[in-house]
């Protein structure tokens, strides 16, 4: 389609209809900004993107992020009117309504071509800086099989918020030509104009950053292509700013913050539709008009056919379908290499462990990306068969995400919602506060990410408190659909990393220590007993007459049974539960639980760290045995000591709890 704006200007305005009246209907939304850049996207769909309604999930299509996904209705508009099979307009008409797949915020799983969950300004750009990362190394092993863009449009929010300096610093450095960021810049925030809260040469930031920029007049359909054209043809990452009125088409309120987030009114919308030209009722569009935008497909249909062609003659095609289906490769030989430890007696951090187990996975997973930020050499990220990845390298699997924690986690799920590959990195546990936000999208996108966060507890030691993790492992269990694991020794290492692997809608969190820590169990059936599946098992059944159970994760199980044997040398008979993953644990049958954890029974939790949350599985009459204050600068040794994480300090509570 040629850039006419006689075609185009309608086809614009049919997105300002469907978004102001949704907003109306609902009486709840975001107006301004679809009308502001229904312009540009009508452009960046009828000439730039590739992509085909028929198939949303073809491998090679571009990916069209939504980082200002408070204008959500841009998006519904035109997957709608580009012929997606959703959202009917019925769907549309029933915006941010219950059962309705057009949410407030965008939402992946909801909906074929919504490529992330957005909303949370800012992530969604950098997850966009995933996507283009995924897509290069995939062009890198499988040449024109993964030959497309990624395109964001992002608001001055996304621009203002602290992740859009972390991800624009690394797909610079990164050169990540095929992404392109189409910034609304309207110059209006909640509060009122963006001089109320910035100053700053946005574009000159952008610059320094490594990126090319362009400008254009948001609403002029010509200068609006050859911003794009030139995004499209440059070598680096590019942003391109797009002048907008806020609202645009809106007689009295276009260019207002009061257009932000409020419906127009229906006096407004009456203005609205005069002066655009707009004649037909709500949530009616023109044939004409719905043909031109329906008629944008071809182009897509087209291209997809010619990429079919290229995959079923390719010799990689079958390795291809693999890798963006998710599916792991046939077989079970990291495994095979895993079991072989239950022979060993290993003593070794269970961050060293996460390093020996992804030495065998890195050669039989491909799809496996990993990185770390900044903390390579202690979180122990990098397999040794890892190349990294770089603007050289595309081939590479491991990222230097350098000091960037939220920026990582936001690329990792963009990473794992492009398909192709397996996102893995590392911090420190504590650091999970940077990039909480992050790792809860991960939860409710249903991606498949696994952060390694390691110097788990008080068990690293000199560091001190800043960086001694109290509530971060209980906090993070509070996230939905999140498995945090917590692993006893080398054994459980393997198996909470088989069991990431295997949870394709479930991130997970590995906390790992940095104090070596002793083999606990020499038995069991490896990589699908007990342990891995159900979250909790029995590693020790008391030898007398069971008196208590002491339930402990991590580091402290080798504590757990340092207690249970002193105990048992008194006469009191001690179950050790191990609970590696108390989510899973959480899943299992009342029946399983209550065997482990019996009613009748004194049950001690030992975790170094919050307290608050273990009466869930030991009761109010249970002992509670970790860390409800900040840590102290010492080593590990003598901090588990100071703060009575020790059999010797556990013992007098469990016996006199016991007489009690």
């Amino acid at each position: 389609m040629s850039v006419d704006p006689a075609r185009l200007a309608p086809m614009a305005d049919a997105i300002r209809a469907l978004s102001m009246d949704a907003v109306q209907a609902a009486n709840s939304g975001h107006p301004g900004m679809p009308m502001g850049m229904a312009d540009v996207a009508t452009v960046l769909f009828a000439k730039f993107l590739k992509f085909d309604p028929a198939r949303p999930d073809w491998a090679d299509r571009d990916r069209f992020v939504l980082s200002a996904g408070h204008g959500s209705m841009l998006l519904y508009s035109l997957l709608h009117l580009t012929g997606y099979a959703r959202p009917t307009m019925d769907d549309i008409r029933n915006f941010r309504q219950m059962g309705s797949p057009c949410a407030g915020h965008p939402e992946n799983f909801l909906l074929e071509g919504v490529e992330a969950t957005t909303g949370p300004l800012g992530q969604g750009l950098a997850m966009a800086v995933g996507m283009a990362m995924a897509e290069r190394h995939l062009n890198a092993e499988f040449g024109d099989l993964a030959n497309h863009r990624t395109w964001v449009v992002a608001g001055d929010g996304c621009l203002m918020e602290g992740i859009n300096h972390e991800a624009i610093g690394l797909a610079g450095h990164l050169k990540l030509d095929c992404l392109n960021v189409l910034w609304d810049d309207n110059r209006i925030t909640i509060d009122g104009g963006t001089e109320l809260s910035t100053s700053e040469d946005i574009p000159a930031r952008y610059r320094a950053a490594g990126w090319h920029t362009v400008s254009c007049d948001g609403h002029d359909f010509a200068d609006i292509e050859r911003a794009l054209a030139e995004a499209a043809a440059s070598p680096q990452p590019t942003l391109v700013a797009c002048r907008t009125v806020i609202g645009k088409g809106a007689p009295n309120m276009a260019g207002s913050h009061s257009v932000h987030g409020s419906p127009l009114g229906d006096d407004e919308i009456a203005a609205t539709r005069d002066a655009i030209g707009w004649t037909s009722a709500p949530f009616e569009v023109p044939d004409d008009i719905l043909g031109d935008w329906r008629s944008l497909a071809h182009r897509g249909e087209a291209e997809h056919a010619a990429w079919t062609a290229r995959l079923n003659n390719s010799p990689a095609k079958t390795e291809f379908e693999r890798r963006m289906s998710g599916e792991l490769p046939a077989g079970n030989e990291a495994g095979k290499v895993f079991t072989s430890w239950l022979d060993e007696n290993q003593t070794v951090a269970t961050r060293k462990a996460s390093e020996m187990c992804l030495n065998v996975l890195a050669q039989h997973v491909p799809d496996l990306m990993g990185g770390s930020a900044d903390l390579t050499g202690s979180n122990n990220t990098r397999a040794k068969c890892q190349e990294a990845f770089s603007a050289d390298n595309y081939g590479g699997s491991y990222v230097y995400y350098g000091i960037r924690e939220f920026g990582m986690a936001a690329a990792m799920n963009g990473m794992a919602l492009h398909g192709g590959a397996i996102p893995y990195g590392g911090t420190f546990l504590i650091f999970s506060d940077y990039c909480r936000n992050a790792i809860r999208l991960s939860a409710l996108q249903q991606t498949r990410v696994i952060y390694v966060m390691t110097h788990d507890s008080i068990g690293l030691g000199e560091d001190g408190p800043t960086h001694q993790p109290i509530e971060q492992v209980m906090s993070l269990r509070l996230i939905p659909n999140l498995n945090v694991f917590r692993p006893a020794d080398i054994i459980e290492t393997a198996e909470c990393w088989h069991l990431a692997l295997q949870t394709p809608e479930t991130p997970s969190v590995l906390c790992l220590s940095r104090q070596n820590l002793k083999q606990v169990r020499n038995g069991g059936e490896m990589l699908c007993g007990v342990s891995s599946i159900r979250g909790a098992y029995r590693l020790k059944a008391a030898d007398a007459a069971r008196k208590v159970v002491l339930v402990a994760t991590g580091s402290e199980v080798e504590i757990a049974l340092d207690t249970a044997a002193e105990l048992e040398a008194q006469g009191f008979g001690a179950d050790v539960v191990s609970m590696p993953c108390m989510e899973l644990f959480a899943a299992q049958d009342a029946a399983y639980r209550a065997d482990l954890l019996p009613a009748d029974t004194l049950k001690v939790s030992i975790e170094a760290g919050a307290t608050l949350g273990w009466e869930r599985y030991v009761g109010n009459d249970g002992l509670t045995i970790g860390l409800d204050r900040f840590g102290a600068s010492a080593p590990a040794k003598q901090l588990y000591e100071r703060f009575g994480l020790t059999a010797k300090a556990i013992v007098p509570q469990i016996l006199e709890k016991i007489k009690n």
